[in-house]
């Protein structure tokens, strides 16, 4: 095409640029369902990225073939974040298609003279690298979204931990789209390798199942909080595989991300006092490791310890039922000697302690968990009376 001639489909296009964005918008509207659903301002916007294409396809077009610059895509940024947030990367495509088909039907128009082939093939090129180009733009803001969402990631992990839970947990949670309920916190080791690697997995593992997961690693830990899981041992079997070696413990299930600091808090110390019990299984619970955590100073386990075994016993014969045949090494008949009652009645007792506790003073590991629960009861009442005389 001559100069001249592309000066002529050039001047033709700048008269044109008006109606081709109305006509553009008018197909769109006509084909494109998804553009119908969108609100009015979004529609205005898509109206706005159309017409500044046809514009910088009217620049581009107007300067020679040789010297033209690859097409530029700074038009799209005439569309604020938000837009490009609900617009998927396909609905771009259709945009683009829909220009390129109004500007095709009326290339005959549009085109000086004998140019209609270089007019098209001008609009081949520059749609083919624009919609190149549009597919840059959307991978950009897609990793930057994946850079922010890591970082809340982070922040929320680090609230967990800390204790830390006010407005700004529930912001940052609303901004990844957290919604789940009940959650659980689970702790182990962090495999090897690149932890940023273990979090998208993780996260990817949550889309897949249907679960919301955010992970945290922090030195050598691995922090996962599941939302959404049908039970306790359900969230856990799911991430299991993703931690590295060692024990792997599961914090109580509570009813709501704003709480799950104390799921965490349970997890964690569970986690720092499991070398107490080598031969817990794994995952195990941090309830099944309340004994451990307690002698290892955890006071939520201490105190938990001694509501639930202490004082329920506290003033009853059973008390003394159980710290003598926990003292008798669990002879049945060597308690009942000593209590002056028939061994049937200590059976009645210890079934009784069973029923108030949940520990069943037969059992090695209950029994320990009982012994442990009646010291921390034994010092707690100590401690009470010194402050008294104090």
């Amino acid at each position: 095409m001559t100069d001249r001639a592309r000066e002529d489909t050039t001047r033709r296009l700048e008269r044109a640029m008006g109606a081709l964005g109305t006509a553009a918008m008018a197909r769109m509207d006509d084909q494109l369902p998804w553009f119908r659903a969108l609100s009015a301002e979004d529609r205005s916007w898509v109206g706005l990225v159309a017409q500044a294409g046809i514009a910088a396809f009217v620049e581009w077009f107007s300067m020679a073939g040789e010297d033209r610059p690859t097409p530029s895509i700074e038009f799209f940024g005439t569309a604020p974040r938000e837009l490009k947030r609900s617009i998927s990367l396909q609905q771009t495509v259709d945009i683009v298609r829909v220009v390129v088909e109004v500007v095709e039907a009326q290339t005959h128009e549009l085109a000086a003279p004998g140019g209609e082939d270089q007019l098209q093939q001008a609009m081949l090129r520059y749609t083919r690298d624009v919609a190149f180009a549009a597919a840059q733009v959307y991978a950009r803001e897609a990793e930057a979204r994946g850079a922010w969402d890591a970082r809340l990631e982070a922040l929320i992990v680090d609230a967990l931990v800390r204790g830390e839970v006010d407005d700004g947990l529930h912001s940052w949670a609303a901004a990844l789209g957290w919604t789940s309920a009940p959650v659980v916190v689970i702790a182990g080791q962090a495999p090897e390798g690149d932890p940023r690697a273990v979090i998208d997995g993780l996260r990817e593992k949550g889309r897949r199942i249907g679960l919301d997961l955010l992970a945290g690693v922090q030195a050598d830990r691995l922090i996962v909080i599941v939302g959404g899981a049908g039970s306790v041992n359900d969230a856990a079997r799911h991430v299991v595989a993703r931690f590295g070696q060692g024990p792997i413990v599961i914090g109580p299930e509570v009813p709501d991300l704003h709480a799950a600091a104390r799921s965490a808090r349970a997890a964690l110390a569970g986690l720092k006092a499991s070398a107490g019990w080598p031969d817990a299984p794994r995952p195990v619970h941090a309830e099944d490791l309340l004994a451990e955590r307690a002698l290892d100073g955890d006071a939520d386990a201490r105190e938990q310890l001694i509501e639930s075994v202490y004082l329920p016993l506290a003033g009853t014969p059973l008390l003394d039922t159980l710290a003598t045949y926990l003292e008798q090494g669990t002879s049945l008949e060597a308690t009942a000697r000593l209590l002056f009652v028939h061994p049937n009645t200590v059976r009645y007792r210890l079934r009784k302690i069973t029923e108030l506790t949940g520990y069943q003073p037969t059992e090695g590991r209950s029994a320990f968990t009982l012994q442990v629960g009646l010291i921390l009861g034994r010092l707690s009442e100590t401690a009470a009376q010194w402050r008294a005389l104090t």
